[in-house]
């Protein structure tokens, strides 16, 4: 038996896709597991914004087509980046135990977000990061920063920035994470949907590789994972909007909280919800809809994603 797994080329893309390969082996010992790398759209335009092209959706739609093509039968992804519609005829059936959500403040020579000085420059692709940085910081410059890891730590290398934002999980499965100088907490910095999770994609009628796959799933995470892509698909929101949101089970239930801002960082409203972490779709679909209520539709309108 054979799976073939279809990825990204970036190294952090091909990590996942092998740390997965390795936990489908491990669960089935003998199963011959394959890669084959992919460069999208998205990682061949590197010198123009995400929002520009499409949004982090452009980072998974070629996988997809290798997979409706019958090339592949897995794609790993991140789940910060995938759509929170699916093509016709895939799933998105496991997601896999989650790994730090927090994001990481990484600078040559400042410790801590606190320490920049007035006007310092901030790189990140992220509206999310740039709209709860000017929050934070509205002193801040705040620049678009594209490519993988290592081309964004050889900007700030090369002294073209004073601090970059990534995702800490990111740095961590690259063995990176000596250069992380503060992880930043979700009450200061709230991350993106899904973030800190993988997910694999497959056809939906693809019954024998969900089989395999399935062992992998953890259930929690996918309730959580779950819950904030509902928040996300509530508020009509893509991959590269300003949206963030995290879903948390505690001994209380299902904590989920969720966040809409302006470019600028001078409005942010946030709010969050507690419930069983059963009704996770439920919940996210409830907290969405209080966010519109308080004017998040108003916020994403303004920057053209109504």
């Amino acid at each position: 038996m054979q799976l073939r797994i279809v990825s990204r080329n970036s190294p952090l893309a091909m990590w996942q896709a092998e740390y997965v390969r390795g936990r489908l082996r491990a669960a089935h010992p003998g199963l011959d597991v394959s890669i084959s790398g992919v460069t999208t759209t998205a990682d061949r335009f590197l010198d123009q914004p995400l929002s520009a092209l499409g949004g982090k959706g452009l980072f998974v739609k070629e996988l997809e087509q290798e997979m409706l093509d019958g090339n592949a039968d897995l794609a790993v992804h991140s789940m910060k980046d995938v759509p929170v519609l699916l093509p016709d005829g895939l799933d998105l059936p496991v997601i896999l135990k989650r790994e730090d959500v927090r994001d990481a403040f990484i600078s040559s020579r400042f410790g801590a977000l606190d320490e920049l000085p007035h006007g310092a420059r901030v790189g990140t692709s992220s509206l999310r990061r740039r709209c709860q940085l000017l929050a934070l910081r509205p002193d801040l410059e705040v620049l678009e920063l594209r490519g993988n890891v290592g081309t964004r730590l050889g900007r700030l290398d090369g002294g073209d920035l004073d601090a970059i934002v990534l995702a800490a999980a990111g740095m961590a499965r690259l063995g990176l994470e000596t250069r992380v100088r503060e992880f930043l907490a979700t009450e200061r910095m709230l991350p993106a949907i899904g973030q800190g999770a993988l997910g694999i994609e497959c056809r939906a009628g693809d019954q024998t590789s969900q089989a395999l796959i399935g062992v992998l799933n953890d259930v929690p995470t996918a309730q959580c994972v779950l819950a904030e892509r509902a928040v996300n698909r509530t508020l009509f929101g893509g991959c590269h909007v300003p949206i963030a949101g995290l879903a948390r089970i505690t001994a209380a239930g299902l904590e989920l909280e969720a966040l809409v801002g302006t470019l600028d960082g001078r409005r942010l409203l946030r709010d969050r919800i507690l419930g069983a972490p059963a009704e996770a779709e439920q919940l996210g679909r409830e907290l969405g809809a209080r966010l519109l209520d308080q004017g998040a539709a108003d916020i994403l309108r303004e920057i053209g994603h109504d």
